[in-house]
């Protein structure tokens, strides 16, 4: 047997019992799951919490859960005008709500709050993943209530960018005055689909869309794109067409799960607490003084800050170039084994745990 077909048949293994091994599983998956079957997509429902570890209880939990997230967009993904009509005050027949209200809990009000978010987030799936093509094209299932409603669910169609309408007029003496139409709108990177059909990047929309409006205290930060993406990519790769046709309901829950490990880092207000994004760049620089102080002494002399190289460093070429050609290389991804980064970074993690500085 090959050493390929020996680790799938780990992973095989390890799946098949009745009660999973979490402990057992995260090592076989910490390098690396392979890309056959559905392990991969199955590995991270189990990690991220999504699935629990006793097998029977899979088919209820997902049951209940692709329901909730379909009552989700029932009732969250329609405008106010069109959930039904205006409640009419009973002694006067007047409307209780419209759209120029500013009430606290006027539904209008709180759309037109929601389409400020939903345009950063129309800007941002837009361009997700743009070195391919899958996000452009259209899902094998889409969900039927909102391909199928005239347009009224449509996400993207709240924020479409307005058509702008120039003219041109000349007149010479007095002769006929000609005029010129001129229409310009905004390029769009991703062209949305007809009725009955939606692509990729308008289910990541939606995705991104109901994890802010259940979630108002942390809404919808720039980067969350860039954690969905992957997950609905996974989710909607598996071989299995009956855990594809529901991609979507569970990508959004094992996002949901995920963002509740990192959710301080996309919250402004902790990020000087101490499990903030910024007191976790400054334990970053105070190890990397204590490991290597010739790349620390360096990279302050020309004023380079952890958060340009707390996600990515290549020491050598560090040492050999100058500002420009520093900050170009701390901002691309480094080719190379990541394996060997995450094996170093355990290897660092046990060292701080057991002989801290």
């Amino acid at each position: 047997m090959s050493v390929f077909k020996a680790r799938v048949k780990e992973f095989e293994d390890a799946l098949a019992e009745n009660e999973i091994d979490l402990s057992y599983l995260r090592q076989l998956c910490f390098n690396g799951i392979p890309d056959v079957k559905s392990l991969r997509p199955r590995c991270w429902k189990l990690l991220l919490g999504y699935l629990g570890t006793n097998r029977e209880s899979w088919n209820e939990t997902l049951t209940k859960k692709r329901a909730l997230y379909r009552q989700f967009i029932e009732e969250l993904v329609l405008p106010p005008g069109l959930k039904e009509a205006h409640t009419l005050d009973a002694r006067n027949g007047c409307l209780n709500d419209h759209p120029l209200s500013e009430g606290a809990e006027s539904a209008w009000n709180i759309f037109f709050n929601d389409n400020e978010f939903l345009l950063q987030i129309d800007k941002d799936v837009r361009r997700l993943c743009p070195d391919i093509s899958f996000f452009q094209q259209p899902t094998e299932y889409p969900c039927d209530i909102v391909v199928n409603s005239n347009g009224e669910r449509r996400l993207h169609q709240r924020v479409v960018p307005s058509v702008l309408k120039a003219a041109n007029v000349e007149r010479k003496g007095l002769g006929i005055t000609k005029i010129n139409l001129i229409t310009k709108r905004s390029e769009e990177t991703y062209e949305a689909m007809e009725e009955g059909q939606e692509a990729h990047w308008e289910v990541v929309q939606r995705i991104l869309f109901l994890y802010a409006k259940l979630n108002p205290g942390q809404s919808y930060v720039q980067g969350m794109n860039e954690i969905v993406g992957p997950i609905y990519y996974v989710m909607a790769s598996d071989p299995d067409p009956d855990y594809r046709e529901h991609a979507e309901a569970d990508c959004f829950f094992c996002f949901t799960a995920l963002m509740a490990e990192v959710r301080d880092f996309f919250i402004k207000t902790l990020d000087d607490s101490e499990g903030g994004i910024k007191n976790m760049m400054k334990r970053l620089s105070q190890m990397l003084q204590e490991r290597d102080l010739q790349i620390y002494e360096h990279l302050k002399s020309q004023e380079l800050h952890p958060q340009y190289y707390s996600f990515r460093i290549q020491r050598d070429q560090i040492l050999q170039n100058d500002f420009a050609s520093n900050v170009k290389l701390l901002q691309n991804y480094p080719f190379m084994d990541i394996n060997v980064v995450l094996s170093k970074a355990v290897s660092l993690s046990y060292e701080n745990c057991f002989h801290p500085h």
